[in-house]
């Protein structure tokens, strides 16, 4: 990440996952990259993104051992929640799972930037990068159905993009965005994949495309939803 200073610190949120733990390897691999932190549901200490009072824990714990964090990584979320899969009519729209997609894919990273976006400096750059989807977007939404999916990250694009209108007056160098990584070859996508394995991204190779866009991105960007290419994608 050549365009952060030399020596910052990182953390990855949902490090345990096939995309958060490609993210916590190539950052661990950074000669530039000082310190990086992987934090999920059974690291020390603990993190719940669905529980607050463990978000403000672990952000208090970040604060007292790094200061700063120059680059939080959010690289959680849920595509399927008790074996159930996306529902493709409205006549299986279960609200109990709905709200548990919202609670996982939207307010669970809105509480990490509630408590975590504010350890990003306030002089220098930083970057607030979340893992969202192309299927949230409401102009590219062509097919229908996942609509719980749909939904939830649509409502993170549009917290990203409310949350980085708010930082620019605080912390004007810093960059908030949501990221589209492709179809990665995870334990999420699996059950749902039907192509023939050609535009098949593995982990390793989504996270670097990812991150190559990350340190490409001015304070301008901040907002928006934008792919493994680089390519910015309608709200």
């Amino acid at each position: 990440m050549d365009s952060l200073e030399d020596g910052y610190n990182a953390v990855v949120i949902g490090a345990s996952g096939g995309i958060g733990s490609a993210f916590f390897d190539h950052l661990r691999g950074d000669p530039r990259c000082a310190r990086v932190i992987g934090l999920h549901r059974r690291s020390d200490p603990p993190i719940d993104i669905t529980d607050e009072s463990s978000v403000t824990a672990a952000a208090a714990w970040l604060r007292d051992t790094v200061s700063t964090v120059h680059l939080i990584v959010d690289a959680t979320g849920a595509l399927s929640l008790d074996g159930r899969r996306p529902e493709k009519r409205l006549v299986e729209l279960d609200p109990q799972i709905m709200a548990r997609q919202f609670a996982v894919n939207a307010t669970g990273p809105a509480l990490l930037l509630k408590h975590l976006g504010p350890l990003l400096p306030a002089r220098q750059r930083g970057i607030f990068a979340t893992l969202s989807a192309r299927v949230g977007s409401i102009e590219d939404n062509r097919h229908g159905g996942w609509i719980s999916y749909r939904a939830s990250k649509a409502a993170l694009n549009q917290i990203v993009r409310t949350a980085a209108i708010e930082m620019r007056w605080r912390q004007p160098h810093a960059v908030c965005v949501a990221l589209q990584p492709g179809t990665v070859d995870t334990r999420l996508s699996a059950p749902w994949y039907s192509g023939d394995g050609s535009d098949l991204l593995t982990p390793a190779e989504s996270t670097r495309r990812l991150l190559e866009v990350l340190d490409a991105l001015g304070a301008e960007a901040s907002g928006g939803l934008y792919d493994h290419a680089g390519d910015r994608i309608p709200g």
